[in-house]
């Protein structure tokens, strides 16, 4: 995907399209995130996890849900300090020491040891192409089903409208016809 259609598409400035347009056209490639309304419903749903591509990791209060991470044993939480250390990141926000260990098996990074990695727009896209994929997120998308779709990235529907302002727009600019 180009910068400029980057920038109408996700709603963005074109530096921060720029920066952004290469690894999201790679990722998107590489986990078959190519048809016009994947593409919005990706696009949509990693600009809302996002904040607009301006934040590749999660704003540490902590809050009552983020406190939470902390000994979450489905998480892989079980060392003191693992709720912070592996909170949110990426576009996708992986969140928990076995996601950051899936991760790193996946790419042989080493996102455990190294978590700030996941922050590099790179490591971002890549990851956030990889989770999509891992999770269906395809098949969800395929149903055009944007709902379902943000409870399976989400767990719930946290940031609803935000999301559906960012597809709408999304499907507009890449003329998505649902």
């Amino acid at each position: 995907m180009e910068a400029q259609t980057l920038s109408k598409v996700a709603n963005i400035s074109l530096p921060r399209a720029k920066l952004w347009a290469e690894p999201l056209s790679t990722a998107m490639h590489l986990y078959d995130i190519e048809f016009d309304w994947r593409m919005a419903m990706f696009i949509a749903q990693v600009g809302h996890e996002s904040a607009g591509f301006s934040l590749t990791r999660e704003i540490w209060g902590p809050t009552k849900q983020q406190k939470g991470y902390e000994g979450r044993e489905d998480l892989g939480n079980t060392q003191p300090g693992d709720g912070e250390r592996f909170k949110g990141r990426g576009l996708i926000m992986i969140t928990g020491r076995a996601n950051y260990a899936a991760a790193s098996k996946e790419f042989g990074v080493d996102f455990v040891h190294s978590p700030t990695l996941l922050e590099r727009e790179d490591y971002a896209a890549l990851t956030a192409g990889w989770w999509w994929k891992k999770h269906r997120c395809n098949e969800i998308a395929d149903e055009r089903d944007f709902v379902a779709l943000t409870r399976r990235i989400n767990g719930g529907l946290t940031g609803l409208e935000d999301r559906t302002l960012r597809w709408e727009r999304a499907k507009f600019e890449l003329g998505v016809r649902t």
